[in-house]
Parts: structure tokens; C-alpha cells; sequence
């Protein structure tokens, strides 16, 4: 079969026939009375293996080092392959995410468009002296959209990056709770956590809401991040949290700062009290849990921490006497 006709049936061009000829990928075997290469089938089956592997992306020469070695083994190849396409994959979808981003904040006209752009290589910027500026010197006629701050602060690892993205998203009105309430839902609870951190920051019912589901969470740290700031906004049920992190010593002190100030509530007040008594008198609480609750006593109201605190001065434990001792 001369090339214009494989041409016709494969659909490979005669240009692109003639340029697998000179690499030596498909060279036609046979030859016509008048001098013409012929292609065999063979030649056209070869021809159709080619292009094959051209729509897995492998390059001319890595195909022809594939038909020509019979002994060659493709996992490497193929392995290497499919770590280009994902990273091709993730550089298309960073783009993808950047477009929608613009889209979202509706900037007016091309300038407009280009500080969003700005804005958004500045917040993945592997500099974190960058990220930060860019949070906190935004250009006064395009501020950051807040969309974008609440994305880059589920995934901001740097503590002061971390600090700026939240005290700008505190200020954005809470037009980002969607998002940020979104990451306290991820299976990684380092996201979890930088979620609650955020919402700590945000004023709101539907933000008090969102964390008081965090009092459920499995890791401690969220849970306790959201019993904080739950405490801090009067919620009474972050109060068994609370007394939690006493005794484990997550946070103890400023825990035990806020139940102090919930403590003052009459209504609550017993039930509180009665909660770090509990604990003090239990079998599983150790020394140093004992002592921190101990020491916890000292933020509750006097009236109320007195008669625990007498008691504690003839304690078994001489740590915990001699505190309770120094705090009556």
C-alpha cells in the first residue's frame, strides 16, 4: 500500500508517515516495480501500535525504544508517565482555581483583574514574609476578597501568615463563614484546627454554632480550640471540655481562667464547681492533674472555692495541701 492510501485509512498524515520513516518508528519494507516504498501490513499494524501510545502521551522516542527492545519494561516508563500527567493535572486545576477565584471577586475591568491576580501570587508565595504582606497591604482600590482569605487560612502552616489571614478575615464581615465553617468538616485535623482557630477570631450566632459542633470532635486539640472560644462567648456547654483540659493540662491555665468567669453565673455556678470537685476526688485523676485542678480553684469565686480549698489543705498529698493552703 503506497503512503497516500495508509494515509487515507489510518488518518496519519503523509507528512507525519514520512517523519516517522526518518526517525526509523514505521520505515515501509517494500518496494514497487517502480521504485516506490510500499507499506506491508506489518508496516500499518506498526503504524497503528504508534499512534496508540502517542494518546498516552509517551514521546516519539520513548515509543521507539518500546517497539524496538523486546525486552523492555514499561512500569518505569509508565510510572513516569503518570507522575508528569498529575502534576500537569494539578498545575491546570491551580489555574482552574485561580480563574474562578477572579470570577468570584468581580473585579472591575482589566486592572481590576490583574490586582486580583496580584493578590493571588502573593498568597502562594513560598515566601512567608510575602504571604503576609500581601494580607496585610493590600492595595486600598482592590482589597483581598475574603473567599481568598479563607482559603489560604485552612492551609497556611506559618503561625504569623496564619495570625494576619485571621485578623483580616475577622474584619471581612463574615462573608467567608461558608468556607471556613467547611474546613472544621475535613478529615485532616491540622485543617480542623486552623478552621476553629479562624472562627475564634469571627463574631456571630452561626459562627458559635459551627463551633459548638467542634466540641465533638475526636482530636483534643480542636475540640479544645472550640471550647475556648465557646467559653470566652458564655456557651455553658463547653464547660465538661474545659474541665477536660485541666486535667490533662491542654491549656489548663487559660482554661481555667474562663471557668472562673462562667462560675459567676449563679445558675451555672454549682454545676461547675461540682465538675472540678469530681475530679479532684477521682481515682483516675493523677498528681499533677490533681494539682492543676487545684490551682484552677483560684479563678472561681471565693465564696464558692473556699470550702473546697479547706478540705484540700489536709489532702494526702502534700503538693495539693500545700497549694490549697497558699491559695486560702
Amino acid at each position: 500500500m503506497l503512503i497516500g492510501e495508509v494515509a487515507r485509512r489510518s488518518g496519519v498524515s503523509t507528512r507525519m508517515l514520512r517523519h516517522y520513516d526518518s526517525l526509523g518508528l514505521v520505515r515501509p519494507t517494500g518496494r514497487t516495480v517502480g521504485n516506490y516504498r510500499e507499506y506491508s501490513g506489518d508496516d500499518i499494524r506498526r503504524i497503528f501500535h504508534v499512534e496508540s501510545l502517542r494518546t498516552l502521551g509517551l514521546s516519539l522516542r520513548d515509543i521507539g525504544r518500546a517497539l524496538q527492545d523486546p525486552g523492555f519494561e514499561p512500569a518505569a516508563l509508565v510510572g513516569d508517565l503518570i507522575r508528569r500527567t498529575e502534576e500537569r493535572i494539578a498545575t491546570e486545576q491551580e489555574l482552574l482555581e485561580r480563574l474562578r477565584a477572579v470570577d468570584a471577586s468581580a473585579p472591575l475591568g482589566w486592572q481590576g483583574v490583574l490586582r486580583i491576580v496580584e493578590l493571588l501570587h502573593g498568597l502562594n508565595s513560598p515566601d512567608a514574609a510575602r504571604r503576609q504582606q500581601t494580607v496585610l497591604g493590600p492595595a486600598e482600590d482592590v482589597p483581598v476578597p475574603a473567599e481568598l482569605l479563607a482559603e489560604a487560612v485552612l492551609t497556611e502552616a506559618d503561625p504569623n501568615v496564619a495570625g494576619a489571614l485571621r485578623w483580616a478575615l475577622a474584619r471581612s464581615g463574615g462573608e467567608a463563614l461558608t468556607t471556613v465553617a467547611a474546613g472544621v468538616r475535613s478529615a485532616d485535623a491540622e485543617v480542623r484546627l486552623r478552621a476553629v482557630q479562624t472562627l475564634a477570631e469571627m463574631s456571630g450566632d452561626e459562627v458559635t454554632a459551627v463551633l459548638a459542633d467542634a466540641l465533638k470532635d475526636q482530636d483534643p486539640g480542636v475540640r479544645g480550640h472550640a471550647a475556648l472560644s465557646l467559653g470566652r462567648r458564655g456557651v455553658y456547654t463547653a464547660v465538661p471540655e474545659l474541665v477536660a483540659m485541666i486535667v490533662d493540662g491542654r491549656n489548663d491555665v487559660d482554661a481555667g481562667e474562663i471557668l472562673g468567669a462562667l462560675a459567676c453565673d449563679p445558675a451555672h455556678a454549682g454545676t461547675i464547681m461540682g465538675l472540678l470537685e469530681d475530679e479532684l476526688s477521682a481515682d483516675t485523676s493523677g498528681s499533677a492533674a490533681r494539682i492543676r485542678l487545684t490551682q484552677a480553684l483560684a479563678e472561681m469565686p471565693r465564696t464558692l472555692a473556699e470550702p473546697i480549698l479547706n478540705r484540700l489543705t489536709r489532702d494526702a498529698d502534700t503538693t495539693v495541701a500545700l497549694i490549697a493552703s497558699t491559695l486560702t
